[in-house]
């Protein structure tokens, strides 16, 4: 196994025992994204200077005797919506080509206070308005997509050109890449990790979130980046928690929710079987299933959309006016589109958020954590718009992608995406697991048994050459 292939649990294992250096570990990163990039394109911006001088500083300390924790030493990426002193964040938009903030976001500020080597920048969705991430290539076969917005984030971990990397998630942006590259993706509770400094594509939506290899690595990841700060409105005030305390508590006697309407409609007949595979492995495990009818789902695409579109807006009127014919053009559609939902119809929504949140925290009372496809299909090839059914029917990909991974934004809740098997041409499928408000610490615990007992993925990708049509693995 080379360096890069380790997962951040194993390498700041090594790193702290003096068996891996910093410098080793981020060497051998750099060479693998040097070899990934021209296939995969995950970077918008990649700093290898910097890195490798971070990772000399990482080696000094820690042969000193000033170990600073998992993080440290460890090469990491960080999606190109989050602000970084000194360097450009464009938001994968020709609006943003001018602008360097002075400084730091606070998940940045946390990342580099435990050490971490930042290699790069991700590639996004332009200012995180879809699920496809335009030019970056799927790491398992370049002739699909990553998925998106957080696409560059979930192809860099899953083709080795880091361990780790931020993602941001406002209806499904950090799970359906990492679903879609065989990664685990974390969208935690809502206010749990600031936002500070991280573009918004819509406020009350939006959540900070890790890509990662495996769920350890993930609970390490929200342990660095989760924390009250006073500068972002939605920040929750808690005191610090380690997300890895229980994790290997496993499943036994938890009740899992299995939806009996909603997440299995319209979902591929491949992603159905390879759920229903997985949650009879977490019966295996002494977990008990529950079939249970999720409420309010009627609602759901109405909900999301009414509080995107004018709150991203907001975001993004004085943009649209000085610098409108900047944006592509799918992108500015959707957001001049949030001037046509009246302040009644944002206002109902709201009220509309907050009666499912009732409905779904009753249904909580009879389950502890629900299980269901994180996607509805795999990933689509890059010439492709839409998801097209048996019956006839056809959904645009964002849509499609979005629509089962939702709710959780909507509700604000813990949802976990986790690997659970391959498609007969060699493709990622996905699960997520989603708990209750602030119960990350179960999500994560509930991944982590599934993933220790079954879990074949979460490795880096072969990397098909983009003349491989085939897809077979």
């Amino acid at each position: 196994m080379q360096p890069y292939e380790l997962s951040v649990s194993a390498a700041s294992h090594l790193i702290k025992s003096r068996a891996l250096s910093p410098v080793e570990l981020t060497a051998s990163v750099l060479d693998r994204m040097e070899a990934t990039e021209p296939l995969v394109n995950a970077y918008a911006l990649t700093l290898a200077e910097n890195a490798r001088a971070a990772a000399e500083v990482a080696e000094h300390e820690i042969s000193s005797g000033h170990y600073r924790g998992p993080f440290h030493g460890i090469p990491i990426g960080i999606k190109d919506l989050y602000n970084m002193r000194g360097l450009p964040t464009t938001a994968s938009s020709r609006v943003r080509d001018a602008f360097v903030p002075t400084q730091d976001s606070a998940v940045v500020e946390k990342l580099t206070a435990a050490g971490a080597v930042i290699v790069g920048k991700t590639h996004t969705h332009e200012f995180a308005f879809g699920g496809v991430t335009p030019g970056t290539s799927n790491p398992w076969n370049t002739q699909f997509i990553a998925g998106g917005s957080s696409g560059g984030s979930a192809a860099a971990v899953a083709a080795g050109s880091c361990l780790m990397a931020t993602g941001s998630d406002t209806g499904g942006s950090i799970r359906i890449p990492a679903a879609f590259c065989g990664m685990v993706g974390l969208k935690p509770t809502y206010g749990l990790v600031s936002r500070r400094g991280v573009t918004s594509l819509s406020w009350s939506l939006d959540h900070a979130g890790p890509i990662t290899r495996n769920v350890a690595d993930a609970a390490l990841a929200l342990t660095a980046m989760a924390g009250y700060d006073d500068q972002d409105p939605g920040s929750l005030k808690l005191e610090a928690r380690d997300y890895s305390a229980d994790l290997n508590g496993g499943v036994s006697g938890l009740r899992i929710g299995v939806p009996s309407n909603f997440y299995f409609d319209r979902v591929d007949s491949e992603v159905v079987r390879r759920v229903e595979v997985a949650l009879g492995q977490f019966e295996q495990l002494g977990a008990r299933l529950v079939e249970i009818e999720v409420p309010m789902t009627d609602y759901v695409e109405a909900l999301e959309w009414a509080i995107l579109l004018p709150e991203a807006n907001a975001y993004h009127s004085e943009m649209l006016r000085s610098s409108g014919d900047l944006y592509t053009p799918e992108v500015r559609t959707m957001l001049e589109a949030g001037e046509f939902v009246f302040a009644k119809d944002y206002i109902q929504a709201l009220r509309g958020r907050a009666l499912m949140q009732n409905a779904w925290r009753s249904m909580f009372g009879q389950i502890d954590v629900l299980a269901a496809p994180t996607l509805s299909s795999s990933p689509a090839r890059h010439d492709h718009t839409h998801v097209t059914w048996p019956d006839g029917s056809s959904e645009a990909l964002t849509e499609s992608y979005m629509r089962l991974s939702a709710p959780a934004n909507l509700l604000g809740l813990p949802a976990l995406s986790v690997p659970i098997g391959m498609t007969e041409i060699g493709l990622p499928i996905g699960m997520q697991v989603v708990g209750r408000p602030l119960e990350d610490r179960t999500v994560l615990r509930a991944g982590n048994a599934y993933e220790k007992a079954f879990g074949q993925f979460g490795k880096t990708a072969p990397l098909f050459a983009v003349s491989d049509t085939s897809g077979k693995a």
